[in-house]
């Protein structure tokens, strides 16, 4: 099968945090192509709900499935969970990620050592062990696609903290391993680093924030 593929109705996407803003889009985009969708939310069932009415109105097969992501035995659950109502996925799309609403660091002292091993359990292992999962059903169809959310943060630092910066740093040598050992096997392995985007729930004040940035960086103006 074409690394390029344009009709992905015979494929299932696993996305984490599809709730939100990042999560919400992928899953749109791939319904677009006739993906089936296991939508994963952690506690806004509200707008998990909402997303798979959208999706399914766009005639694909969707579900929301509830999970924390810190806990190995949830994200074990959350697996189990979908490959039991919709079957194995083909496209797993690890985008869930939290700073435990601790962001704006100035010192190391500001975040404990219980903390920071929460966000690197949440961020990169839970990630981790959800791609060990799904990939032994990519291995039996042969093809595969993982994508993992980073963030520029795990390549600047950002301006969350370290207990964040570092958990996404770990993503890109995990993804560079996963990428060489399966790449033979039909199976992809990439990684995204966006910025602060709009909408999102992960930074209070966002939009006004990227709103000040227009002001600052009117690009627009000179296209």
């Amino acid at each position: 099968m074409s690394v390029l593929t344009s009709d992905l109705s015979s494929h299932l996407a696993l996305v984490t945090g599809a709730s939100g803003g990042i999560g919400k889009a992928t899953c749109l985009a791939l319904a677009e192509k006739g993906c089936s969708i296991a939508a994963h939310y952690y506690s806004n069932s509200d707008a998990a709900s909402a997303l798979v009415d959208q999706l399914k109105a766009k005639g694909v097969k969707a579900q929301a499935f509830q999970a924390d992501l810190s806990s190995y035995d949830e994200v074990r659950k959350l697996h189990a969970s979908v490959s039991l109502e919709l079957g194995a996925p083909t496209i797993l799309f690890n985008n869930a990620g939290s700073t435990l609403s601790k962001h704006g660091l100035r010192s190391a002292s500001e975040i404990s050592i219980e903390d920071f091993e929460l966000t690197w359990r949440s961020n990169c292992g839970s990630a981790f062990l959800l791609t060990q999962l799904c990939l032994p059903d990519m291995e039996k169809a042969g093809w595969g696609r993982v994508v993992f959310c980073s963030s520029v943060a795990g390549l600047n630092g950002g301006v969350v903290g370290p207990h964040y910066a570092s958990s996404k740093s770990a993503l890109h040598g995990l993804i560079h391993w996963l990428a060489g050992a399966y790449a033979a096997k039909g199976i992809t392995v990439n990684g995204v680093a966006p910025a602060l985007i709009q909408d999102t729930t992960m930074l209070p004040g966002a939009n006004e924030e990227l709103a000040k940035s227009e002001h600052l960086l009117p690009f627009q103006k000179h296209r």
